[in-house]
């Protein structure tokens, strides 16, 4: 080809290429502004698009009103498909999903959006119902949650614990009282409930003109002692008859179980979306633990209401029905539990009574007194054991060739790396000297262990100790501390822990525990929840740490829930409990005697703590009876056998 004619043939290409430039539509298409509004929609921001009437700030503006307070926030936007209606027109579909909340059933609908290009411009003709069908201005949505029926929480042979029992809403309704009246209703409704007048007078005068403001909810039973006419009696006062998830009484096992109400700002935080704001949950203890299961699941519902009157929904737009929930089932006996609460009823300080069945481990009571003032003594209290803790220590000797007639140093006073450690007050003199094993556990001799210290080890020590369930934690379904007794110890560390002292820490659920395994011949493991029932705490539940700690004591050793096998063998068990009989016929647990049916076997304890001279004491008592075993303990007591005696009495003479 020669020099002209490729000239001419790159000349006619280039201006081809001019020309198919200049047919090209380099414009804004229906798709991009279909996408730049899904994409505003999604952040409730329409910034970027533009309408045939009205501002996009404007619509931003009415986008915020529709969602104000709709917990759920922004929705997911995508665009469907876009269809050309007409040379300049066209249509988009809209899809929406709303992640209304922690479960997979979404609200998804879709909607339209009409297109016309003006100018060059795509713009979208705005209507609410470009945002949700049907939404009409002036409207905005509202999530309301609709709880399902409650589960029960049910105790030993099915018994129904806790359920729906009557209650009275009693409050002030400020429609029912002129306005110059209604502080002095407020004040005279809170003397006559027994509230502080103050508080609530300032919750009634800063309400809301048309609010009902509730005093106090009261069970609606025979024990109620303030009556309608009373209430009926104060000017504007209003009582609304409700039901509430509650248990027989309004102390039973109250630490527990815990409660049911609306959800506080703690929970809905921790709670990663699954409680909101105005949900009805559980407030604690096995309620809150075992929410999710109690609760089932709630359904929710959409509507759409007046921006001036949100409390009025005007139409309905999504609803998914509630799962009721099931009933939680535990191994607790009512009656004992309530028995153990009545025999704590008078004791100012904390306090505790643990009942356990050895042949299954069931927990059978888990009381706290009054002194505990709402902490779960009986589960996660951390004190020493003192002398109870002796049953450990003597099976640890079992295993160095002790036995009930070896005999044992026991003085007034033994000498530890310059410590001094003595007997008990009251110890007998008749039974100092050299006094066989079964005479030092009995009368419970101090010096007669701390003097045999070196027979056996920390170690041995520990492991006896675990083998009777002491520092073995188990999933129980609700928070417990098992125990802690330090692996290593040498000295005066060493034998403190002879006699339960020193760095060695129980529960009441423990020593309980101990006990069962005694009872029952190998090691116990305790349960409460009824066989079946998962024992996993629901995600942002109470943890299991500790709330009652003891008084200048800390724990170094952490209870494992992953122990080797238990090397207790039921010949153990028989001298364990020869032993604990003879506390009964002859030592410090005497007043057990006589207690109506099986024999009783017992061991008493007393555990200095403080600073005082003398030093203050917890007292403790464990005891056997048949296939029952209890651990009594009070925090600010004398001895095992005065403070701690005569409620294990009263708890096994009622429980026959």
């Amino acid at each position: 080809m020669g020099k002209l004619h490729r000239a001419t043939a790159v000349l006619t290409t280039a201006a081809l290429a001019l020309g198919l430039a200049a047919c090209t539509d380099n414009r804004p298409t229906a798709e991009d502004a279909a996408r730049t509004l899904a994409e505003g929609l999604a952040q409730l921001d329409v910034g970027r698009s533009s309408f045939t009437t009205g501002e996009p700030a404007a619509v931003t503006a009415e986008l915020a009103a529709i969602t104000e307070g709709f917990a759920p926030g922004a929705p997911k936007v995508s665009v469907a498909g876009v269809e050309e209606t007409g040379e300049d027109t066209a249509r988009a579909t809209l899809d929406y999903v709303w992640d209304l909340d922690a479960t997979d059933s979404d609200w998804t609908y879709s909607t339209t959006a009409d297109l016309t290009r003006v100018e060059d411009v795509w713009q979208a003709a705005w209507d609410p119902a470009v945002f949700v069908p049907n939404l009409l201005p002036q409207e905005k949505l509202t999530l309301t949650s609709l709880p399902g029926d409650r589960g029960d929480i049910t105790g030993a042979d099915g018994e129904v614990i806790v359920t729906q029992r009557p209650v009275l809403r009693v409050g002030i309704d400020r429609t029912r009282v002129p306005e110059d009246q209604q502080a002095a209703s407020a004040r005279a409704l809170a003397a006559l409930l027994e509230l502080d007048p103050a508080d609530y007078e300032q919750q009634v005068t800063s309400a809301g003109a048309e609010a009902f403001v509730v005093a106090l909810v009261l069970r609606d039973d025979a024990t109620r002692t303030v009556t309608d006419t009373q209430i009926d009696a104060v000017p504007g006062a209003l009582r609304q008859a409700d039901t509430l998830e509650l248990a027989p009484t309004r102390t039973f096992a109250r630490e527990l179980l815990g409660g049911v109400g609306e959800a506080t700002e703690e929970l809905v935080e921790q709670s990663d979306g699954a409680v909101r704001a105005g949900d009805v949950t559980g407030l604690g203890g096995l309620q809150l633990q075992h929410n999710a299961k109690l609760a089932g699941t709630p359904g929710l519902e959409v509507n759409a209401a007046s921006v001036e009157d949100p409390a009025t929904p005007t139409q309905r737009l999504f609803t998914r029905p509630a799962v009721d929930g099931t009933d939680l089932a535990t191994t607790l006996d009512p009656r004992l539990q309530s028995l153990g609460e009545q025999v704590l009823a008078d004791e100012p300080s904390a306090s505790s009574i643990v009942a356990l069945r050895p042949s299954t481990g069931e927990i059978l009571a888990a009381a706290n007194g009054p002194g505990s003032e709402g902490l779960q003594t009986a589960l996660l209290g951390q004190y020493p054991p003192g002398s109870t803790f002796k049953v450990a220590t003597s099976l640890a000797l079992l295993r160095k060739g002790f036995t009930p007639d070896s005999p044992t140093e026991c003085t007034e006073e033994v000498t530890v790396d310059g410590r001094r450690f003595n007997n008990a007050g009251t110890y007998p003199a008749q039974f100092l000297g050299t006094i066989p094993l079964l005479e030092t556990f009995a009368q419970s001799c101090n010096t007669g262990f701390i003097a045999a210290r070196d027979r056996i080890t920390q170690a041995d020590l520990a492991a006896a100790a675990a083998d009777l369930g002491i520092s073995v934690g188990a999933r129980i379904g609700t928070p417990a501390f098992f125990g802690s007794v330090p692996p290593e110890a040498e000295g005066t560390a060493h034998a403190a822990s002879m006699i339960g002292q020193g760095e060695v820490l129980v529960s009441p659920l423990a020593l309980a525990t101990m006990a069962a395994s005694v009872g029952a011949g190998e090691r116990v493991t305790p349960t409460l929840l009824a066989p079946g029932e998962s024992t996993d705490l629901d995600p942002g539940s109470e943890s299991a740490a500790a709330t009652a700690a003891p008084t200048g004591a800390t724990s170094t050793a952490e209870p494992t829930e992953e122990s080797a096998p238990s090397a207790f063998t039921a010949g153990e068990s028989a001298t364990l409990k020869t032993l604990m009989a003879a506390v009964v016929a002859q030592g410090g647990a005497q007043l057990l005697g006589d207690v109506p049916g099986a024999p009783v076997l017992a061991k008493t304890g007393t555990a200095e703590f403080g600073s005082e001279t003398p030093p203050r004491t917890h007292a403790w008592v464990v005891a056997l009876q048949g296939d029952l075993a209890v651990a009594v303990f009070v925090e600010e007591g004398e001895l095992g056998s005065t403070s701690g005696g005569p409620l294990m009495r009263a708890f096994l003479a009622g429980a026959a």
